[in-house]
């Protein structure tokens, strides 16, 4: 962080700036106005903006709020006269690092910019470990290191080669077709990966979407048309929802299934197809097979592998992991430009039920990222329902776990999380108020893999 952008409307201590901070190995540019550090950010591409606050049309509220907007990772250190003080904590407030009081002593300014030089540092030094932990934990798509989906990921990669039909089970929003898409990816089919969600099509639309149909077949056939079956043919089907498959379709998809032939609405002969079919669902098929609504024959065709997605609620250790990839994604596809989250909003993110699970997570982020103010998450941009939510133990405890070991591994990194945040990270601290050793906490933290505070 070498190079800075001093922007202030008094030419003299323009001058001085300049002159003191070249003196300390800075590269050093100035403006008179923020129109012009605007122009500056893009050709000399600065790591510090020194700005002072209360200029002439553009202040230094306007600047950090542009720089914001176009998504520039500069830090932005503010300049406020005694008076203006004010202005200088809502410009912390709005995103600033840190602001230097008029009139100030030289040593100020490079203390201020030494301690920005220190923290962007540790940022990038997280920021690695952070990426190291994503390519470490990261399955084709799917980002996970809670023990059951590392189970998933070997299971796919032992499957993924075979024909043979697989069942993903799990509540909506658990990452079902995540799931097929990394069988389909691990898999040596050529063909393309074809998803359908079987109970967003009209019953009377979807033998068609799946078989095609000739023209004249129906009212509105005006031309032949081919079905997801033959687009998908040499990869892979995922039939989302199978569930909602009518009987009617149940019985042709059993056909297909046994005789790989399709037949198109309004055709007399059969195609032969190369499909591997994934099917997923949230619902209890077993149950419904029983009540009559699910062929029993189709549903033992389909389950021949099964593989269960765990609702987010029982691998939090994926959530600060999850966290911080929907905040990096995010900065990119919305421009913003939010460092992260803080540790009260981690924890109630962490603690929180999540009964829409990972997409739910996903939209909470996004809606969190648009909302706030400035570039930290606090607890205040979260929704009610998270801010208001039980406490997991008791969660745990509703959801009919009688396991006492599996309940105590709960409330113990709960109250090892809380004595870290009471104590911002001083691990020795936190070891005396949780009555344990030192070596017995740093056992612990890597057990929970607690790397998020």
């Amino acid at each position: 962080m070498r190079r800075v952008l001093v922007v202030d409307d008094e030419e003299n201590l323009r001058l001085v700036l300049r002159t003191l901070l070249r003196r300390h190995g800075y590269e050093v540019e100035t403006a008179p106005t923020g129109e012009e550090a605007l122009a500056l950010v893009d050709s000399f591409g600065p790591d510090v903006v020194l700005t002072d606050v209360r200029m002439p049309k553009m202040g230094g509220l306007d600047l950090l709020a542009t720089l914001k907007a176009k998504g520039n990772e500069a830090t932005v250190i503010v300049m406020s006269a005694y008076g203006n003080m004010d202005l200088a904590v809502e410009a912390m407030k709005a995103g600033a690092y840190d602001y230097v009081q008029k009139p100030f002593k030289p040593d100020e300014v490079v203390l201020a910019l030494r301690k920005a030089e220190e923290r962007e540092s540790l940022r990038r030094e997280n920021r690695a470990l952070r990426d190291e932990i994503r390519k470490e934990h990261k399955f084709e798509d799917i980002l996970a290191k809670s023990g059951k989906m590392q189970d998933i990921f070997r299971t796919i990669a032992k499957i993924s080669e075979y024909k043979t039909t697989v069942l993903v089970t799990g509540e909506s929003g658990a990452g079902k077709e995540l799931v097929a898409r990394a069988i389909h990816r691990r898999s040596k089919r050529s063909g393309p990966f074809v998803a359908v969600n079987c109970g967003a099509i009209p019953e009377n639309l979807l033998e068609s979407e799946l078989f095609g149909h000739k023209k004249g077949a129906f009212t509105d056939a005006l031309q032949d048309r081919r079905g997801l079956f033959e687009e998908a043919n040499g990869g892979s089907l995922f039939l989302d929802e199978i569930g909602e498959l009518p009987l009617a379709l149940q019985v042709k998809l059993l056909r297909v299934l046994e005789d790989e032939k399709i037949r198109r609405l309004g055709e007399t002969r059969d195609l032969q197809v190369d499909v591997r079919i994934i099917t997923a669902t949230h619902r209890d098929l077993t149950a419904e097979t029983k009540a009559g609504r699910f062929r029993e024959d189709l549903f033992y065709r389909l389950n021949v592998l099964l593989i269960h997605c765990p609702p987010l609620r029982d691998r939090r250790e994926d959530i600060p992991l999850l966290i911080d990839h929907f905040l990096s994604r995010n900065n990119v596809r919305l421009g913003t430009g939010i460092r992260g989250l803080d540790t009260e909003a981690r924890r109630l993110l962490y603690e929180y039920g999540w009964p829409g699970n990972v997409r739910e997570l996903e939209n909470t982020i996004e809606r969190a990222m648009v909302l706030t103010e400035g570039d930290t998450i606090t607890a205040a941009d979260l929704p009610e329902r998270v801010r208001e939510a039980r406490d997991p133990v008791q969660m745990q405890l509703a959801s009919g776990e009688l396991s006492v070991k599996k309940t105590m591994r709960i409330i113990e990194e709960i109250l090892i999380r809380r004595a870290l945040q009471k104590t911002k990270g001083n691990r020795t601290r936190a070891a005396e108020i949780l009555e344990i050793s030192h070596r017995a906490l740093l056992y612990k933290i890597k057990d929970y893999q607690i790397t998020d505070l």
